[in-house]
């Protein structure tokens, strides 16, 4: 599991639906970029419909020095491309491209072919103890082709039983940022074959707050790189392979007599020989960043890095009107860890909470929240407390067309963060 949590591609559905897609997430030495991408899957695991969608996230801490963090993506899925049997889903974000092939197979399996690859895909930012160590973080680049199956067990039931199968080869290659200490070794250029299969009953939509989901899944991610070694001050080691475990129960409900929407997330991880690259990283609230966002409202993004830890969150939507196109949200995770070794520090038990009010345009087209968060337990200069205000914006370029929205679910790796390193300097980085 690289960087910015739970992050690499994978199939899944629910309730009746069966879906897949992709979220790539970006982040430089400066910051953080993250792009996302979903498909459908109707009755197999392609996607059938037309699709566009474009989201962006922010986060800005109040107090306390830490990389830009925030989303933004294209996303267009384009079935029938060239043959009936083909479909083509393709994110463009600043300075990176992703992109997959889909090939429907039989009704219970279909196959994808990706191509991914730009600029600062494989940046790493050093945060301790509430720091953010400049001098100790670098800018990486990268690119992969990946191949994937995905196998649908039960296409007649309601709550579909899917897995997953992903072989992807990277290359990744560093550099120094500006800041980077002078004696600061980076670690080497190598390639990594990153091996993912998974089984998922259910899944969830790839929205800021969905209204329905249901999902059960385990996973296991193993990372064999070519290249391994001391880097750094001679102080950290890039292992040359690293296995990951981790599983999942979410519930996501509406009451329909009131409107509310309430969900509850438990997610747990685990790894062996892990390291910087492949350790949990928690922190911020950026719903999209990852199929498996691992939130820490009040927190820096991927303030924590962990080799195990169990994270529970939750979240609290009340309309404000009749049509419900204003609503007032709260939400609030704690999490148990153990740091990845050279990361620790004091206190295992992370909490943090927040609120937001939110604004839907008729038949959801656009969607806009804003919001502040306080981190109980982050370490800050004063001592324990951190703060953030929030942004996320939705815009589905399609939902005009549709009488009803499907459900369909999200997919992650995590790649480039182009903008900002672009416009680091307008943002005050």
């Amino acid at each position: 599991m690289p960087q910015g949590g739970i992050s690499r591609r994978q199939i899944g559905g629910y309730l009746r639906l069966d879906y897949h897609g992709l979220v790539t997430l970006f982040f430089t030495r400066w910051s953080v970029l993250l792009i996302a991408i979903a498909g459908l899957n109707l009755f197999g695991q392609i996607d059938p419909e037309k699709r566009q969608l474009v989201q962006f996230g922010y986060n800005q801490p109040i107090e306390g020095k830490a990389p830009i963090a925030g989303y933004a993506f294209y996303h267009r899925n384009d079935p029938g491309f060239l043959r009936t049997n083909l479909t083509l889903r393709l994110t463009i974000a600043p300075v990176y491209v992703d992109s997959e092939l889909g090939i429907s197979g039989t009704e219970e399996t279909d196959f994808g072919i990706g191509i991914a690859g730009g600029g600062f895909a494989n940046s790493y930012n050093e945060i301790r103890s509430g720091k953010w160590f400049e001098g100790e973080s670098f800018i990486g680049h990268g690119g992969e082709v990946s191949f994937n199956v995905y196998h649908l067990f039960n296409p007649d039931h309601m709550i579909p039983l899917s897995a997953i199968f992903r072989v992807a080869p990277h290359y990744s290659i560093f550099q120094r940022d500006s800041d980077t200490a002078s004696d600061f070794t980076l670690p080497p250029d190598h390639v990594s074959v990153n091996v993912r299969t998974g089984l998922r009953l259910g899944g969830v939509e790839p929205l800021i707050f969905p209204q329905l989901g249901l999902e059960i899944s385990t996973w296991y991610e193993g990372q064999f790189r070519s290249d391994s070694g001391t880097y750094g001050f001679d102080d950290r080691e890039l292992h040359s392979h690293a296995h990951l475990f981790w599983a999942r129960a979410l519930l996501v409900y509406t009451f329909t007599n009131i409107n509310h929407t309430f969900a509850i997330n438990l997610t747990g991880g685990a790894s062996a020989n892990g390291d910087r690259f492949s350790a949990y990283r928690l922190g911020g609230f950026l719903p999209l960043a990852s199929e498996f966002p691992l939130n820490l409202p009040g927190y820096f993004y991927q303030e924590l890095s962990a080799d195990h830890f169990a994270l529970l969150s939750t979240s609290y939507i009340i309309p404000l009107d009749s049509r419900g196109r204003w609503t007032v949200t709260g939400v609030g995770s704690v999490a148990q860890l153990n740091y990845t070794e050279g990361l620790e520090q004091q206190g295992k038990w992370h909490s943090g909470v927040g609120a937001a009010l939110g604004y839907k345009s008729p038949r959801e087209i656009l969607h806009i929240i804003v919001g502040y968060s306080y981190g109980i337990d982050a370490i800050r200069d004063h001592g324990r407390g951190g703060q953030s205000i929030g942004l996320l914006l939705q815009w589905d370029l399609e939902a005009r067309h549709r009488t009803k929205r499907p459900l369909f679910d999200v997919e992650s790796p995590y790649k480039s963060r182009g903008l900002f390193e672009i416009f680091g300097d307008w943002l005050g980085r």
